[in-house]
C-alpha cells in the first residue's frame, strides 16, 4: 500500500489510539498503532501505562491470524533498545508485515532512526513522517525532554476581564467559573508534574492534584497523580498543610541550609522529597530546577502559581505555552496583576505572544498563547 492519502487516513486510527493513553503513560511518550491489509482494519492498539506493552505490541496481541502482506502504522518509531519491554522492533520483524509506516522519528538522539534502519535490513518497506506534526504535538514535552533536556512548560492563569488574578487583599478563589476549573483538571491530568510556590500553598491551602476518576479520563488503569512540585525558598511548609494528607509524590526544592528545619520532614513522610540548593540570590533557580525535572523524567509541567513565578519564567524564557481563563468581571485596579514583568518602559521590549486557540468555557474565554521566539 503506497497511497500517502491512504496513508493519512490509517495513521489518523493510529494517532487516535495513542490519545487513549494521554493520561496514563508518563513518562513514556503516547504511542498507538494500526494493522492494516487491503484496505481492512485487522488490529489496533496503544501504550497504555510505564512499564506495560508498547502500542505495537498490544496491535499483534490484538491480531487474529498474521501480519503477513499487512501494513503497520505506528505514531513513533519503534524502539530498538530494550528497556521495561524488549524492542518493539524485534517484534514487528518477527510478524513480518509489509511495511511499516512512521509519523515521527524517535526524538532521543542516540537511537533516532536505528529502528528505520533494522526494519530495512530485515526487507520490510519503511514509510516516514506521514501527519508527523500531529504525532509531535501529542509528545511535546516527551521530545523537549529528549532533544534540550528541558520538559514542556505551561503556565495557567485565571484572570477578570481587567486582568487581575486576586484582589488587592491576596483573595482569588473563584474568578472563573465551575467549567473552568474542571477544565484545568484535566490539564493537570495530563501533565507530569504540577509546580507551585510556598505562597500558593499557604494563601489557598492548595491541594494541587487530580480530581478526575477513570471513568471522566476514559481510561482502564488507576488515575495517575503528577508530582507536586514545590519552591519554598526558606522552607516555611510545616507538613500540616492539606497536600501532605493526598496521594502522590511531593518534591520540595529550597535554597533551605538550617538542618533542623530540613531534618523535620525527613521522619514524616515518604512520598516528600527536598531537594536543597545553594544561591546566593536565596532563591531556588528556575532552569536548574527543570532541569532536574528532566533528569527525573518530568515531561510536561503544569504551573499553578501568582504573578510572580508565572512573571519570573516568562522573563527566562522557560515558558513553551499560556493557557489563560478569562472571566468576565471586573476587579478594579487596585486588584493584583496578571504577570510580575517589572516595569516595561519601551514598546519594543514587550513581549510578544501568539494566540494558537480561543474558546468558550462555560462563561469564561480560554486563551491559549505561545510566547513568540525572541
Amino acid at each position: 500500500m503506497n497511497n500517502p492519502a491512504g496513508h493519512e487516513f490509517w495513521m489518523s486510527k493510529a494517532l487516535q489510539q495513542a490519545r487513549k493513553g494521554f493520561y496514563s503513560t508518563h513518562p513514556n511518550p503516547r504511542v498507538g498503532c494500526v494493522i492494516v491489509r487491503d484496505g481492512e482494519l485487522l488490529s489496533e492498539g496503544f501504550h497504555e501505562f510505564s512499564g506495560g506493552p508498547h502500542a505495537e505490541v498490544n496491535a499483534l496481541n490484538n491480531l487474529y491470524g498474521d501480519a503477513l502482506g499487512a501494513t503497520v502504522y505506528v505514531t513513533l518509531e519503534p524502539c530498538s533498545h530494550t528497556g521495561k519491554t524488549p524492542p518493539c522492533v524485534d517484534a514487528l520483524i518477527k510478524a513480518a508485515p509489509d511495511t511499516v509506516v512512521i509519523a515521527m522519528l524517535d526524538p532521543n538522539p542516540l537511537v533516532s532512526g536505528q529502528g528505520i534502519e533494522k526494519l530495512k535490513q530485515h526487507g520490510i518497506n519503511v514509510v516516514v513522517n506521514v501527519l508527523e506534526q500531529q504525532a509531535m504535538q501529542l509528545n511535546a514535552g516527551f521530545i523537549k525532554r529528549m532533544t534540550q533536556q528541558l520538559p514542556f512548560v505551561r503556565v495557567k492563569m485565571g484572570m477578570s476581564l481587567d486582568g487581575a488574578t486576586a484582589l488587592s487583599n491576596g483573595l482569588s478563589q473563584w474568578i472563573t467559573g465551575p467549567e473552568a476549573r474542571q477544565d484545568v483538571q484535566y490539564l493537570r491530568a495530563g501533565s507530569s508534574a504540577i509546580l507551585s510556590t510556598v505562597a500558593t500553598v499557604l494563601n489557598d491551602d492548595a491541594s494541587l492534584n487530580v480530581r478526575l476518576n477513570t471513568q471522566q479520563l476514559k481510561q482502564q488503569v488507576e488515575v495517575r497523580q503528577p508530582v507536586r512540585v514545590i519552591i519554598d525558598n526558606h522552607l516555611k511548609l510545616t507538613g500540616k498543610e492539606k497536600l501532605f494528607e493526598l496521594d502522590g509524590e511531593i518534591w520540595i526544592f529550597t535554597t533551605q541550609q538550617d538542618e533542623e528545619v530540613l531534618s523535620r520532614f525527613k521522619p514524616l513522610y515518604e512520598n516528600v522529597s527536598i531537594f536543597n540548593s545553594t544561591s546566593t540570590t536565596k532563591r531556588v533557580d528556575l532552569k536548574k530546577l527543570l532541569q532536574k525535572l528532566a533528569k527525573m523524567e518530568i515531561n510536561e509541567v503544569h504551573t499553578e502559581c501568582g504573578s510572580t513565578l508565572a512573571g519570573a519564567l516568562i522573563q527566562q524564557q522557560l515558558v513553551d505555552e499560556l493557557v489563560l481563563y478569562m472571566a468576565p468581571d471586573l476587579m478594579g485596579n487596585q486588584a493584583r496583576g496578571l504577570f510580575d514583568l517589572g516595569e516595561i518602559s519601551i514598546m519594543s521590549d514587550k513581549i510578544q505572544l501568539s494566540i494558537t486557540d480561543v474558546r468558550m468555557i462555560g462563561r469564561d474565554i480560554k486563551i491559549v498563547a505561545k510566547p513568540c521566539q525572541p
